[in-house]
C-alpha cells in the first residue's frame, strides 16, 4: 500500500504528442513505472472532433466527443486486475487538469493553439476496477475529447532501460 500512495502523490502521465512527420507515440504510466509503446496510426491526421482511439486489446468504457471548459465523464466498471486508460485529445492555448477522484490520480495537460495533442495514460491501482468518472477541468479556449478504457496493465520498465 505504501508504493501506491508515493505514486499516487506524484504525476502519473506523460505526454506525447501526436505530429504528422512521426507516428504517435503512447505513454503508460501506472504504479508499476512508465513505458512507451506506439499507438495505433489512424490514415488521417487526428482531430480533437474524434475522441481517441484505444488499442484493439483495450475494451470501450466511456466516451467524450469534442467539449470545451469543465466536464465529467463517466466509465463503467472492469474487470480486476484490468488497468484503466484516460486518452485525451485536446487543441487550443491553455492547461487542463484530468483527474479521477475515486482513486485519488490527477495529471495535468499543455494544449498549444494550432495543435492538436494527444496524451495515454494508463492508471493501474487498487479500485480503478470499480465504475466512476474522469473530470476535467479546462478553459473555454481549449477543445478536447476523451476516450476512457480497460486493458492489461503495462509491465514495469526498468530505470536503467535506454
Amino acid at each position: 500500500m505504501s508504493v501506491a500512495c508515493v505514486m499516487l502523490l506524484s504525476p502519473l502521465a506523460a505526454c506525447t504528442s501526436d505530429d504528422t512527420k512521426q507516428p504517435p507515440q503512447r505513454t503508460h504510466s501506472s504504479e508499476l513505472g512508465t513505458a512507451t509503446a506506439p499507438a495505433s496510426q489512424a490514415p488521417t491526421e487526428p482531430s480533437v472532433q474524434q475522441p481517441p482511439e484505444l488499442d484493439a486489446d483495450e475494451t470501450l468504457a466511456g466516451r467524450q466527443d469534442a467539449t470545451s471548459g469543465n466536464a465529467n465523464v463517466e466509465f463503467v466498471k472492469g474487470e480486476k486486475g484490468d488497468a484503466l486508460v484516460v486518452a485525451v485529445r485536446c487543441q487550443g492555448q491553455g492547461k487542463i487538469n484530468v483527474s479521477v477522484p475515486s482513486v485519488h490520480v490527477s495529471f495535468p495537460l499543455e494544449c498549444l493553439t494550432g495543435e492538436i495533442s494527444t496524451t495515454y495514460n494508463q492508471v493501474a491501482v487498487t479500485g480503478v476496477e470499480r465504475n466512476g468518472s474522469v473530470s476535467v477541468h479546462a478553459p473555454s479556449s481549449v477543445r478536447w475529447s476523451m476516450t476512457i478504457g480497460r486493458g492489461a496493465p503495462v509491465a514495469e520498465e526498468s530505470p536503467d532501460a535506454p
